[in-house]
C-alpha cells in the first residue's frame, strides 16, 4: 500500500527520528532538558540500528534503502536538531547563525561522503576484499554524546560559560565532521561504554530538573 520499507531492519531508525521530532517540539516549547534527553535517546537508537539491521535477512534493495534512510534521519536528528536546540536556547547572534550554517553544511557533506564510501564498500565486499574498519572524519551521530556533555556545563558551572561553550563546541565538531582523519569503528565494548554514558547523562539532567 505504501512505498518504502517498514521491517525490523529500519524500525529503530524510525524510532530515533521520532525521538528527534519530539525533542524539537520540546525545544520550541521551552522544555530544553527534555529535548536534550530526546537527543540522547535518538543517538542510542542510531547506535544500535545498524546491528539490528545486520541481524535481519535483507534484500539488496532493503540494504540500499537502509543506507539512504539512515543518512536522511541523521541529517534531521544530528544536523538540524542541534541547531534548533541552540536557537531555542537563545543563541541567535550573527556569529551563532554563521556557525549553524557551517555545522549543517559539514554534517550533510559528511553524510553524503559516508554514502559514497558505503557504496564502494558494497562493491569491495562483492570482490571479497578487506572490509573498511574505520571512519573518515568524526561520525555525525557523535553530537548526541558531545552536546549533552556540553549542556552539563550549564548544570555544574554557570550560564556565561555555557553560552560561550555551545557555539564553540558546535564549530569544532563541524570541522571534525569533514576533517580527513581516520577514526576506528567502534567494537562491542564501545557500545556498552556509550550506553553507560547515555544513561549517566540522562540521569544527571533528570536529577537537575527535579
Amino acid at each position: 500500500m505504501f512505498i518504502g520499507f517498514y521491517g525490523a531492519s529500519v524500525i529503530l531508525t524510525y524510532i530515533g527520528l521520532a525521538f528527534s521530532v519530539v525533542g524539537m517540539v520540546f525545544a520550541f516549547l521551552g522544555f530544553i532538558p527534555a529535548s536534550i534527553m530526546c537527543l540522547i535517546l535518538s543517538g542510542v537508537c542510531d547506535m544500535f540500528d545498524g546491528s539490528v539491521a545486520r541481524a535481519c535477512k535483507r534484500t539488496n534493495e532493503e540494504k540500499k534503502f537502509g543506507v539512504q534512510i539512515d543518512s536522511l534521519v541523521d541529517t534531521v536528528s544530528f544536523g538540524v536538531f542541534p541547531v534548533v536546540l541552540g536557537i531555542c536556547m537563545g543563541f541567535t547572534s550573527k556569529l551563532n547563525i554563521v556557525i549553524y550554517v557551517i555545522y549543517v553544511l559539514c554534517a550533510v557533506i559528511r553524510l553524503a561522503y559516508f554514502n559514497v564510501l558505503a557504496e564502494e564498500k558494497s562493491i569491495l565486499s562483492k570482490n571479497k576484499k578487506e572490509k573498511v574498519t574505520y571512519y573518515h572524519g568524526l561520525p555525525v551521530t557523535s553530537i548526541a554524546i558531545i552536546l549533552p556533555f556540553t549542556y552539563n556545563i550549564l548544570i555544574f558551572l554557570n550560564e556565561s560559560v555555557f553560552v560561550k561553550a555551545y557555539p564553540l563546541v558546535m564549530f569544532v565538531t563541524a570541522i571534525l565532521f569533514v576533517l580527513n582523519i581516520k577514526i576506528k569503528k567502534p567494537a562491542g565494548l564501545w557500545y556498552v561504554i556509550c550506553s553507560i554514558l547515555a544513561a549517566i547523562e540522562i540521569a544527571i539532567i533528570w536529577a537537575a530538573i527535579r
